[in-house]
């Protein structure tokens, strides 16, 4: 399945305020999850707080260290789900829909349309990927350098995190397979649009291994996307697997000499998803609705440069929110100049082989 052009960010204009409305019998805390880091940080200034002010309504913050697949799985196994609201990848999102562990929606019904009467689902269009799921952000999973250390030829080219002779030092990469196995093909000749087909094969799979194999000994792993900026910043990698938004900040908010390959780039969506048996249901669909309205997916934009899900968002992204010189819409992964090379993560082969290669993923790193 493939986003619409119309994610493509083309302009920017002053955002607009928005309203939430809580009802009286609503509880008055409520737990939501998400990455932690820059990320949470954007939320909660464009969502969390201006949510809280209007209803009166606690929110507690967890994060899921990209584990929620298998800590729902295991509340609801007990009979014990404490999560209101959790933020997950696409593939994720699949997954709990599937098991039956994330509710349903109507998304015409449950969210606002756009300022023009556009419904909902017309305006998330084709990142509406589940009937359990409320789209929020387009990111991008990429590589990040320090400036000051990659020599006077910067990486332009996503190969350049296997190249240790060109580029010496440490590398950091998830400690999950995914983007690993990505570019480990890619970088072993697989064409770009070959890349899932001969990654669903045993003999692709040795071959993305056999690949990782040659810079395993260079790897520092990392768990939380928040330590992705820390590592670059602490000197003790070269360059990272990161996730735009992290070094974008540090580079805005922190001076960082930090830089981004585009090429190759894999832009995925963030979603909400509420539990089924959320203590506190009714508090998560009104803050869905909040918090997914076109102002406020923009507002979001202002933090961090993730591209907002709904297409009448696009116009209203405006300047960086601690300085005005910077134009978000310039750093969004949507743009045609980030998505010239890119690969769109396939959401369907994650959801169907993700616990098995985490199991060969978790098997490999081990040896």
């Amino acid at each position: 399945m493939k986003l619409t052009t119309t994610l493509l960010a083309t302009s920017a204009i002053t955002l607009a305020g928005t309203a939430a409305f809580a009802d009286a019998h609503m509880a008055d805390t409520m737990t939501i999850v998400s990455w932690g880091g820059a990320y949470s940080a954007s939320q909660q200034g464009a969502y969390h707080d201006p949510y809280a002010a209007n209803t009166g309504i606690t929110i507690v913050n967890d994060e899921s260290s990209g584990e929620a697949v298998a800590k729902l799985r295991a509340m609801s196994e007990a009979g014990n789900i404490t999560w209101d609201l959790v933020d997950v990848e696409a593939a994720d999102a699949i997954r709990l829909c599937d098991e039956g562990l994330a509710i349903e929606i109507d998304h015409d019904e449950m969210l606002a349309p756009a300022a023009d009467g556009t419904s909902a689902s017309e305006d998330f269009g084709d990142s509406i990927i589940s009937d359990c799921f409320i789209p929020q952000i387009v990111f991008s999973t990429t590589v990040g350098y320090r400036t000051d250390m990659v020599g006077e030829t910067p990486p332009t080219d996503i190969c350049a995190i296997f190249d240790t002779t060109t580029y010496p030092g440490k590398r950091a990469l998830a400690k999950k397979p995914l983007a690993n196995v990505e570019w480990a093909l890619l970088c072993d000749g697989v064409a770009k649009d070959d890349i899932y087909e001969v990654l669903a094969t045993p003999e692709g799979q040795d071959q993305a291994f056999a690949k990782l194999d040659t810079i395993k000994d260079d790897v520092i792993w990392w768990s939380a996307g928040a330590e992705t900026p820390q590592l670059l910043a602490d000197g003790e990698v070269t360059m990272t697997i990161t996730w735009n938004g992290r070094i974008f900040n540090a580079i805005a908010q922190e001076g960082q000499p930090f830089g981004l390959v585009w090429d190759g780039q894999i832009y995925d969506l963030d979603l909400w998803a509420i539990p089924k048996g959320a203590p506190n249901k009714e508090a998560a669909l009104d803050f869905v609705g909040f918090s997914t309205a076109t102002e406020q997916l923009a507002a979001q934009a202002s933090y961090i440069p993730y591209g907002p899900a709904r297409k009448s968002s696009i116009p209203l992204i405006g300047t960086y929110y601690t300085d005005d010189s910077i134009q978000m819409i310039d750093h969004m992964p949507t743009t045609e100049k980030a998505l010239k090379d890119a690969l769109q993560n396939d959401y369907e082969f994650w959801a169907d082989n993700q616990d098995e290669l985490n199991e060969r993923f978790n098997s490999w790193l081990a040896n």
